[in-house]
C-alpha cells in the first residue's frame, strides 16, 4: 500500500466520523420535542431516528454535489495538497462538534464543517482562497444568508403555526387535544429525521467524492459512487442511534417548556424547510431551523416562556462555530503541512483522537442519557461548572408525560 493511498483512507476514515458525529450531535434536531413530551420514550426515539436518517440518505445527492462548490477554491489545487486542505477541515469541523456536544448545545455541524475548510483554506491559499461573495455563489451568499434566514423563518412559522392550533383547540379537552399531537409528533419528528439524512448526510458524501477526486481514482463528472452513499449513510444512522442526550436535553428542556402542539408545530415546520433546502440543492444548518421552530413555538403558544439566556448561550456559538472551527482547520493544515505528507497526517490524526478520548471523558463526570434526559430544567442549569448540563442526582425521577 503506498502513502497517497494510505493517506486517502484517513481522509475517508476521518469523514466518515465526521459523519458519525454529525449524527448524534444532530438527533436532537428531530427527537428532542417528541422526548420531551413524551410522544416518544428515548431510547425508541433516537433508534426510529437512525433509522429513518439511513433511507433519507438515499433519496437525493443534490446536496452532495454542492458541497464546498461556490465557498473555497479548491479546484485551484491539487492531488496531497487538497487531501490536506479536506483533512485538516474534517478535524476541524469534528472537534467543534465533539465541544459543542460536551457543553449541550446545538450549533451547525454544517458550519463546523464548512468553518473548518474554510481555515484550511486559508493557511494553505490565503484568503482568495476563499470566495467570500460572488452573486449566487460564496460564503455570504451560501452560508451567512441562510444562517440568519432560517432560524428567523422557521420562528415566525412556528409562531403563526401554534397560535393557531391554540387558537382553534381552545375550549376542548386538552388532555385529548395532548393525545391526539403526540401521534402526530411521531410522523412529524420521522419526517425531520427523513430530511436530516437527505441533507445532512451528503455533505460528508460531497466531502469523500472531493477526495476521490483528490487521489485521482474518480474525475469531477463522475457519478457519485454507491459504496460512497452507503457508508455515508450508515455512518449518520450509527452516530443518531446512539443519542446525542447532552444537546436532546438542551432543546427539549432548557429553551422552551413544550407542549404536543408545540412539538407537532416546531417540527412539521422543520421539516417543510429542511426539504426544501435539500431539493434545492442548499447545505442549511438543520440545527439552526429547528431551534428556530422551538423559539417560534413558544413565541406563538399563549403564556409559555422563553429562556432567553439558553437562546444567547446558542447564538453566541452560532456566531463562534465558523470562525473557531476554521481556526483549528488551519492549525491542523499548518501542522500537518509543516511536518509533511503521511507522518503530518499521522500526528495531526493522533491529536484528533487524544481530544475526543479527553473529551468523552470530560462528559462522564456529568453524564446525560435516557434515564435524565427529561429531567426538569432548573436555573442551576445554566450555572453548571464549566458549562456542563445540568442533571438531577443518580436516583431523582425523571419527570416524564403520560
Amino acid at each position: 500500500m503506498t502513502a497517497e493511498l494510505f493517506v486517502l483512507l484517513i481522509v475517508i476514515v476521518t469523514a466518515l466520523v465526521f459523519d458519525f458525529t454529525n449524527g448524534f450531535h444532530d438527533t436532537a434536531n428531530a427527537m428532542a420535542t417528541s422526548i420531551a413530551t413524551g410522544a416518544l420514550g428515548p431510547r425508541s426515539a433516537v433508534v426510529l431516528s437512525g433509522a429513518l436518517n439511513l433511507i433519507g440518505a438515499f433519496l437525493s445527492v443534490e446536496v452532495a454535489a454542492t458541497v464546498a462548490e461556490g465557498i473555497v477554491r479548491l479546484d485551484e489545487v491539487g492531488g496531497p495538497d487538497l487531501l490536506e486542505i479536506v483533512f485538516a477541515g474534517l478535524v476541524g469541523g469534528i472537534l467543534w462538534n465533539l465541544l459543542t456536544w460536551l457543553f449541550g448545545l446545538p450549533s451547525s455541524s454544517s458550519h463546523a464543517l464548512f468553518g473548518g475548510l474554510i481555515g484550511a483554506t486559508i493557511a494553505a491559499l490565503g484568503w482568495s482562497g476563499v470566495i467570500w461573495s460572488a452573486g449566487k455563489q460564496g460564503v455570504l451568499t451560501k452560508i451567512v444568508v441562510p444562517a440568519v434566514l432560517a432560524p428567523v423563518v422557521a420562528a415566525l412559522v412556528a409562531s403563526v403555526g401554534t397560535w393557531l392550533v391554540y387558537r382553534l383547540t381552545r375550549g376542548s379537552d386538552q388532555r385529548v387535544v395532548d393525545r391526539g399531537f403526540r401521534w402526530g409528533q411521531i410522523g412529524s419528528a420521522s419526517l425531520v429525521s427523513l430530511a436530516h439524512g437527505t441533507n445532512d448526510a451528503q455533505k460528508t458524501m460531497g466531502i469523500i467524492f472531493l477526495a476521490l477526486i483528490a487521489y485521482g481514482s474518480l474525475g469531477p463528472s463522475d457519478p457519485l459512487p454507491l459504496w460512497v452513499i452507503v457508508a455515508c449513510a450508515v455512518a449518520i444512522a450509527a452516530g443518531t442511534s446512539l443519542g446525542g442526550w447532552r444537546i436532546i436535553r438542551t432543546l427539549g428542556k432548557g429553551l422552551v417548556d413544550i407542549t404536543p402542539p408545540q412539538g407537532l408545530a416546531a417540527e412539521s415546520t422543520s421539516a417543510a424547510i429542511i426539504l426544501t433546502s435539500a431539493h434545492f440543492g442548499l447545505p442549511l444548518s438543520t440545527t439552526q431551523t429547528v431551534t428556530g421552530a422551538i423559539l417560534g413555538t413558544g413565541l406563538g403558544r399563549p403564556g409559555a416562556e422563553v429562556r432567553w439566556t439558553v437562546l444567547g448561550r446558542m447564538v453566541v456559538t452560532w456566531v463562534l462555530t465558523l470562525p473557531l472551527a476554521g481556526l483549528v482547520g488551519a492549525i491542523c493544515w499548518a501542522l500537518a503541512h509543516g511536518i509533511g505528507g503521511f507522518p503530518g497526517i499521522l500526528v495531526v490524526f493522533a491529536l484528533l483522537v487524544v481530544l475526543a478520548g479527553f473529551m468523552y471523558l470530560r462528559s462522564r463526570r456529568t453524564p446525560v442519557n435516557a434515564q435524565n434526559v427529561n429531567d426538569e430544567w432548573t436555573d442551576e442549569s445554566a450555572a453548571e461548572p464549566e458549562g456542563a448540563p445540568h442533571v438531577a442526582p443518580r436516583g431523582a425521577e425523571s419527570v416524564r408525560r403520560a
